[in-house]
């Protein structure tokens, strides 16, 4: 095997490329995502995000060798699983998209380099893009115990979004996690309570049929976030 020069911030900043991932990658992902995550992810799903056009798979490599990488997709709101369906303001219609990051991560080695950030960035200046300016925000799941990833979203502006208790089944057991959220493209987030108040000051008229509606629904989403924090504790 050709010896790699020693390891230095700079030098690998210098020297990763950026390449999206093809069907000759898939042993290589295969073994960093076996290391990287706790979830078992079935062949398939390595097939569909080295192959298919509806992924967005990014690789940082160093020296040919695959050191990072972030898979995302869109999705319309629409067809959104239950837990994610309320990610967007309902002034947006249901074919509005979203974008999913289904997986980030770094080669222990190459962490605190700046190689999360640079694929994320990526993906942002992708989503960002004119064309695609119907995508309004991009969200992820993580597990509420990953303290590391949790910090690196925030730092990056996300915010959380749900608390999802007994989301993930590892190892036989029920692990808790967090929906976090971005909004990109002029994207906005349901509205609250503290949102609605100003709006009744404001115009000293009843809410509209639109505003009580959406008041309904965050109130109910409120109190079942509470029931589901204090059966977690």
């Amino acid at each position: 095997m050709e010896m790699q020069p020693p390891l230095s911030a700079l030098r690998i900043q210098q020297e990763v490329q950026l390449r999206f991932l093809s069907p000759n990658d898939i042993e290589e992902v295969k073994t960093l995502c076996r290391d990287w995550f706790p979830i078992e992810y079935p062949d398939y799903w390595y097939t569909d995000i080295t192959s298919s056009p509806r992924f967005y798979s990014l690789a940082a490599t160093y020296y040919s060798r695959i050191i990072g990488l972030v898979v995302a997709e869109l999705r319309s709101q629409e067809k959104l699983n239950k837990e994610d369906s309320d990610l967007l303001a309902n002034q947006f219609p249901p074919n509005t998209q979203v974008a999913y990051i289904l997986s980030l991560g770094v080669v222990g080695d190459f962490r605190r380099n700046g190689i999360a950030s640079l694929l994320l960035d990526s993906l942002l200046s992708y989503l960002t893009a004119k064309e695609r300016s119907n995508c309004k925000a991009v969200y992820l799941h993580v597990l509420s115990t990953n303290t590391v990833a949790l910090r690196f979203y925030e730092r990056r502006k996300f915010r959380r979004h749900l608390f999802l208790p007994y989301y993930y089944a590892i190892g036989g057991k029920a692990r808790d996690g967090y929906s976090y959220v971005l909004y990109i493209n002029g994207g906005q987030p349901p509205w609250s309570l503290l949102d609605y108040l100003p709006q009744c000051d404001q115009h000293q008229k009843p809410l509209s049929r639109f505003y009580l509606q959406e008041l309904h629904k965050r109130m109910t989403h409120n109190l079942v976030q509470i029931k589901d924090i204090v059966l977690e504790n």
